[in-house]
Order: structure tokens, then C-alpha cells, then sequence
């Protein structure tokens, strides 16, 4: 079980600020002189599980509560486990179509190959989390907290992240098909290595977010939202034709 603080790791590199929007390097500014700037690097979660009782199965249970449990392929489609609590568990290859879990807190926990289609955890807690290699379709996460995690590798398609509060979040090696973030909090948010497609971001609220690890970087809408976040020259050139049109600049010639 995992008790100890964790001390905040050092500042990343610097960037540039320009009306709130960071990009790589050095620059000069209209003065002449250089601005600078600095983004905070995300804290990642510090999971280490004790020695694990295996999950004697059955179904969740609404407000149930799961401590330092080992659950391995279990069938969790079309339960209710809404308010339940899992703390210092490990969930591998466990099937979460249509699964309820509105409200729920995951605690210190590893969630391993995780599958599924339309599970909601709408409202949940998530705090020192890693979720590794998903495949997740229309998962509800909308309203809900995660705070030190880390979603490493697989696909998450039509992710709903809507009015969440995300801070210390990792996004490794993934693919995110059509985020929505929409009215979210983004803070010390993290894209390495990662895909995103079609994200929207409109509404959102950034600070110390950083874009220049992402793979590939496309936004459906919302790319005047990025003020807060820091990006790399070639994704500031990839978004030059969407930020000229959110801005009325017509480019010719």
C-alpha cells in the first residue's frame, strides 16, 4: 500500500510564451529581448501493491469495497459497481462493457489490458493510477477527478472528459480517437509518444499542459483553447492554418 508522499520532480524545459500559448525554444519578443517561460512536468503515480489476495469472484456490488485484491480476466460486463472503492488492487484483462462505476474510487491500483465499450465512470476518483495497453470505446469519464496517472500504450476511441479535473495525468504511447475534453481542467498534463485525434478541446482550461511529445497532434476544435499549454515549432507550423482561421486571418499568395 502506497502511503508516501511524493515529491514534486523538477521543472521541465523552458518555453516560449506568446498571448499564453508555449512553444519550444527561444525567441525574441517585440521588444527585442527573449521570453522565456516554464512548464512543470506531471508528477506520475508511485503504485506498489502489496502481496494481493486473488478476487474470490461474483459480481461488484454498488459501494463495494475492494482492498488490495488481485482481479484476473473477470467477466465485469453489464455490472453495477457505482460508489465502489478499489485501493492497492490490480485488475488484468478484465472485460468493462457497459460497466457501472459511476462514482467510483480507484485508489493506488494497476489496471492491466482493460476492454470494453461504453463503461461509465462518470464522476469517478482516480488518484496513482496506471491503466496499461486499453482498449476502450465511449468511456464516460465525464466530471470525474484523476490525479497522478498515468495511461500508458493501447487505443481509447470517443474518450469523455468532459468538465473533468485532470492534474499530474500522463497520456504514453497511445491513441486517443476523438478526445473530448470539453470544459475540463488540464494541469501539469503530459502527451508522450501519444496520437491524438480529432481532440476537442473547447471550453477547456490549460496550465502547464505539454503537447511536444504527441506523436501527432490534430484538433477538431478548440485550438484557441491552448493558451496554458506548451508545444514544439513543427506542431506550431502544423496548427498555423486552424489558428489563422479561428483568428479571420485570410493567407494568400
Amino acid at each position: 500500500m502506497n502511503r508516501s508522499s511524493r515529491a514534486e520532480e523538477p521543472e521541465g524545459p523552458e518555453g516560449i510564451v506568446s498571448g499564453g500559448l508555449h512553444y519550444g525554444g527561444m525567441a525574441r519578443t517585440a521588444a527585442g529581448g527573449t521570453g522565456g517561460g516554464r512548464v512543470k512536468g506531471a508528477r506520475r503515480p508511485e503504485v506498489r501493491l502489496p502481496a494481493l489476495e486473488p478476487w474470490s469472484g461474483g459480481e461488484l456490488e454498488p459501494d463495494g469495497d475492494y482492498d488490495g485484491q488481485e482481479f484476473r480476466e473477470a467477466d465485469f460486463v453489464g455490472q453495477d459497481g457505482a460508489g465502489a472503492r478499489f485501493m492497492d488492487c490490480a485488475l488484468t484483462d478484465c472485460a468493462f462493457d457497459e460497466t457501472g462505476l459511476r462514482h467510483a474510487r480507484l485508489l493506488d491500483s494497476v489496471l492491466t489490458g482493460a476492454r470494453g465499450v461504453g463503461t461509465d465512470l462518470a464522476d469517478a476518483t482516480l488518484r496513482d493510477v496506471e491503466l496499461v495497453d486499453a482498449r476502450l470505446g465511449g468511456t464516460q469519464l465525464h466530471g470525474a477527478v484523476l490525479e497522478r496517472v498515468v495511461i500508458r500504450g493501447g487505443k481509447i476511441d470517443y474518450l469523455n472528459l468532459r468538465t473533468a479535473k485532470l492534474r499530474d495525468v500522463v497520456f504514453e504511447s497511445c491513441v486517443l480517437v476523438e478526445p473530448d475534453f470539453g470544459n475540463a481542467s488540464l494541469e501539469r498534463v503530459e502527451f508522450t509518444g501519444c496520437t491524438l485525434k480529432a481532440a476537442d478541446f473547447r471550453g477547456v482550461t490549460m496550465k502547464d499542459v505539454d503537447l511536444r511529445g504527441a506523436a501527432s497532434l490534430e484538433i477538431a476544435s478548440g485550438v484557441e483553447r491552448l493558451a496554458g499549454a506548451v508545444i514544439s515549432t513543427s506542431q506550431l507550423l502544423d496548427l498555423a492554418p486552424v489558428l489563422a482561421a479561428q483568428l479571420g486571418i485570410r493567407v494568400e499568395g
